[in-house]
Formats: structure tokens, C-alpha cells, sequence
């Protein structure tokens, strides 16, 4: 068995060490188109491992992932805008006295974003888990209409609709890519760990958890709390990789993204998420090309603009027709390396 663990490291310190050297080499070969694609996977990595952890792992269809991304993106804007920048931009109404004495540097501002996010999820999560299924979804959807309805409607520190400009540009791939990398770790950690099995307990049958003394509630609130904690960095990171947001944004076609990832990937599994994230970030920006005018032959198309999301669309049905539980299901990586013993089923 210690052989075994051991081998599992390995593979796991293997697979760190290749993408510690892909982030390398494509910060130093590849275009700024690419690079910046690769930055958004990254950021959509995070966010779909971290949110995996709530929808997947312990089964809480939760619908708040836009939420907790604008309280990150605009607690780090916040305070990585300078007070110039700042004082230009409040066109509708002036800002908060203490609006302008914000600022931290980029580390600061992302731990910050994620505590603040945690933080509300903890607070959230008490009369969030009075509710399951359907109810929890409608309840979670609500918070997230929520942030976004108080960001236009309180100008002096949002500045309204307006959103925020100017805002340092501080993601690149190293950020991006290493917090990816903590990110999912972390995740892992937790899901291999009694509170992992704890989650996936609530999951399968969460009366039945009850009554064997797991606490749920305790099972739960962890997930929803780490999970807002890195949708906070994520957030973040995209803030300062757009340098500039506002609050349409966070509407909940970014949650339903989310969803779409690791549905795709296989609700449960974080390889899966990272998969999906590949999937449909990476998928639906290398399939630009479709919506441009095409040469077949010595036939030429006229450009079709959102051609390429009619194909990326069909491509999803298919994958999902083939794969019902998403294309990993509840697998990781390692499971697909083990190999079944004579007489195991």
C-alpha cells in the first residue's frame, strides 16, 4: 500500500512538474492571442474545480458561482485602482470617502476577495441548507441577481453600470496557471479526505448520512465556503486579467458556463472540470475560424457569425448523448491508470 502511495505522488509531483514547464514555455514562445486564451482557461479552471466541489462532489445544485466571481472582481478592483484613476472614473455620482483609501497590492487584494467571498458563504449558508433540490437552486439563482442588482444600484462604490476601468493588469500566465495549479489541489485534498467522504455521503443519500452521524450541515458549509473562497480569486484574477468590469458580467449565463463545464466533464470529478474547462473555453475560441468566410474547394462561403457556437452546440449534444455522465463521470486521473484484479466486478 506505501508503494502504492508513493507512486501516486510521484505521478501527481510528474503531472505538476509538465504543467509548471508548459506555463513556462508558452509565457515565453507563444503569441498574446494565445496566451490570453490560456489565461481564461486557467481562470475557468479554478472556478469550475471549486465549484465542482459543491455541485458535484456533495450534490448541492447551487446556481451562485456569478455572485461570489463579482464580489472577488470587485474587491481586488477596488483595491488595485488608484485613487486618480478612481477619482475620474465616478462620473454618475461622487464615491465613498473610504472608497478611495483602498489599496493593496495584487496578493493582498486576491486573499481579501476570496476571505470576503467565504466569508458571505459562511453567512449565506445557514438559511441556504434549510432548503435541497430545486429550492436551493431558486434561492442560490437569487443571490446571485442580487450582486449583481447592488452593484448598479449603489454607484458610489461600484460606480453603477458604469463598472470599473483602469485596473492593473496584473494575471498573466504565472498567476493564473499556479493558482489553477493550488486550486485544484487543495480541491483534491479536500475530496480525498474525511470531509471528502463526508461530502460525497450527503450526495448519495443525505438521510441516510444523517442517521449514520455525519454532519451534514458542518459537510456542506465547508464546500460552499471553500468553493465561494477561490470563485473570490477567480474573480479576482479575471478582473485584473479584462481590466475592466461591470456588472453584465456576472449575469447568469456565467453561472450556466460553469454549469455547462463540469456537467460535461462529469459532476464529482475534478479532472473532469479541468477537461470541460479545456473543452468549451479553449473550444469555443480555436472554432472562430467557422464563423469567418471558408474556401471548400473552388466554392467560397460568405462569413456566418455564430456558426461557430451552432457546431460547439452540436458537438456538446453528441458528447452527451455518448457519455451520460459527463466524459469522466466520477472518475480522476489516476483512476483510469489502476487496473482491475482478478475477480473484482
Amino acid at each position: 500500500m506505501n508503494i502504492a502511495i508513493k507512486k501516486d505522488q510521484w505521478i501527481n509531483l510528474a503531472i505538476i512538474a509538465v504543467v509548471l514547464w508548459f506555463i513556462w514555455f508558452a509565457s515565453s514562445h507563444f503569441d498574446e492571442y494565445t496566451i490570453r486564451i490560456l489565461n481564461n482557461i486557467a481562470i475557468f479552471i479554478i472556478l469550475a474545480a471549486s465549484y465542482n466541489l459543491i455541485n458535484g462532489v456533495t450534490g448541492q445544485f447551487s446556481l451562485e458561482p456569478n455572485g461570489f466571481v463579482a464580489i472577488g472582481a470587485y474587491v481586488t478592483a477596488l483595491l488595485l485602482v488608484t485613487p486618480e484613476a478612481k477619482l475620474y472614473q465616478y462620473a454618475i455620482v461622487d464615491p465613498y470617502p473610504f472608497v478611495m483609501t483602498l489599496h493593496a497590492n495584487f496578493v493582498t487584494a486576491l486573499l481579501l476577495a476570496g476571505t470576503f467571498s467565504a466569508l458571505l458563504a459562511l453567512c449565506l449558508s445557514f438559511p441556504v441548507f434549510r432548503v435541497r433540490g430545486d429550492y436551493l437552486a431558486i434561492v442560490t439563482l437569487g443571490f446571485g441577481f442580487i450582486i449583481k442588482i447592488l452593484a448598479i444600484n449603489n454607484p458610489e462604490v461600484t460606480n453603477g453600470s458604469l463598472g470599473l476601468n483602469d485596473i492593473p493588469e496584473f494575471s498573466n500566465l504565472y498567476w493564473t496557471g499556479g493558482i489553477a495549479i493550488i486550486a485544484v489541489i487543495v480541491v483534491l485534498n479536500i475530496v480525498n479526505s474525511k470531509f471528502g467522504r463526508a461530502m460525497k455521503a450527503v450526495r448519495d443519500d443525505e438521510d441516510a448520512a444523517t442517521a449514520m452521524g455525519v454532519n451534514t450541515f458542518k459537510a456542506k458549509t465547508l464546500a460552499f465556503c471553500t468553493s465561494a473562497f477561490f470563485e473570490g480569486v477567480g474573480g479576482g484574477l479575471l478582473a485584473a486579467l479584462l481590466t475592466s468590469i461591470s456588472p453584465d458580467l456576472f449575469d447568469f449565463f456565467f453561472t450556466f458556463q460553469l454549469l455547462i463545464i463540469i456537467v460535461l466533464g462529469g459532476l464529482g470529478s475534478t479532472t473532469g472540470a479541468i477537461i470541460g474547462t479545456v473543452l468549451v473555453i479553449g473550444g469555443s475560441e480555436w472554432m472562430r475560424f467557422l464563423d469567418e468566410p471558408m474556401k471548400f474547394l473552388s466554392y467560397e462561403t460568405t462569413a456566418m457569425p455564430g456558426m461557430r457556437m451552432v457546431v460547439f452546440s452540436l458537438i456538446l449534444i453528441f458528447i452527451m448523448l455518448f457519455a451520460r455522465e459527463g466524459i469522466m463521470g466520477k472518475r480522476e486521473l489516476k483512476d483510469l491508470f489502476k487496473s482491475k484484479k482478478k475477480g473484482d466486478k
